[in-house]
C-alpha cells in the first residue's frame, strides 16, 4: 500500500472548528495527515478497471501542491455500494454518471472546512463541468433538504446540483473501504465508474493544481 504524506492539510483553526461542530452535530470530523487506499474491506478489485491502472499512474504526478493530500489508488475499482438520491430525491448510484469523470465530494453544513471549500467546488464545476467532467457533492446532514438548500443559497453556489443521503450510509460504506476517514471526503473517479483516487480534509478544488488533476482525469 501506498503511503503519502498530504502537503496541503487543514488548518490547526479549521480542524478545531470542524471537531467542536462534529461535536454539536453528533458526529465526529476526522482529519488524517497520513492515508493510503488500498483494496478496502467490501470491494474486490475489478476487471473493468484494469484500464484504469493507466490513468492512476499518469494522474499521480499531478497530486501536488493544492491537491497533495490526494491519494492514488492501489488498485483502481468499482464501488458499488455508493448511493444517495439524487436533486430529485430518486436514489442514484456511480452507474447514473457513466461515461463521465466524477469527483464525488461528502459534505455536511456542520463541517465548517466542507462549507469553506464549497464555493471552490462550485468554480470548478462552473469552469470545467462538461458532458466529461462533473462535480458531485452529497450532503449527509440528517432530516429534510431545508437546511443545505439554504446554505447553499446564501454562499452563491449557482452551478452545483443537491445530492443527498441523510441516512449517512454513503459515508459508512467508504468509511468500511478504508475512504472515509471524516468530512469532507473526496472521491476521483473515471468515466468508468472506476475509483481513481481520495482525499480526507479539504483543498482549494479551483486552483491550477486541481484543475491540472481534473484535466489528467479526463484525458484532455
Amino acid at each position: 500500500m501506498t503511503t503519502r504524506k498530504p502537503l496541503g492539510l487543514p488548518s490547526l483553526k479549521w480542524i478545531a472548528m470542524a471537531a467542536i461542530a462534529g461535536v454539536v452535530a453528533g458526529a465526529a470530523a476526522v482529519y488524517v495527515k497520513e492515508t493510503g487506499i488500498g483494496n478496502g474491506g467490501g470491494e474486490t478489485a475489478s476487471a473493468e478497471c484494469k484500464l484504469a491502472r493507466d490513468r492512476v499512474a499518469s494522474v499521480t504526478p499531478l497530486m501536488k501542491g493544492q491537491v497533495a493530500a490526494m491519494v492514488a489508488a492501489y488498485e483502481p475499482r468499482k464501488l458499488t455500494a455508493v448511493s444517495f438520491n439524487g436533486p430529485d430525491g430518486k436514489p442514484l448510484t456511480l452507474d447514473h454518471f457513466a461515461g463521465k469523470t466524477v469527483l464525488l465530494n461528502l459534505w455536511a453544513t456542520w463541517c465548517v472546512p466542507c462549507r469553506e471549500e464549497m464555493p471552490a467546488l462550485n468554480a470548478l464545476e462552473k469552469e470545467m463541468g462538461s458532458d466529461r467532467f462533473q462535480v458531485v457533492p452529497v450532503n449527509i446532514d440528517s432530516g429534510d433538504d431545508e437546511k443545505p438548500k439554504t446554505f447553499l443559497t446564501e454562499i452563491g453556489v449557482d452551478a452545483l446540483q443537491l445530492y443527498r443521503d441523510n441516512t449517512i450510509s454513503v459515508f459508512n460504506n467508504l468509511k468500511k473501504e478504508g475512504l472515509a476517514m471524516g468530512l469532507p471526503v473526496t472521491l476521483l473517479i473515471d468515466d468508468k465508474g472506476c475509483l481513481i483516487s481520495a482525499m480526507n480534509g479539504p483543498a482549494a478544488w479551483d486552483s491550477e493544481d486541481a484543475k491540472a488533476l481534473i484535466k489528467g482525469a479526463i484525458g484532455s
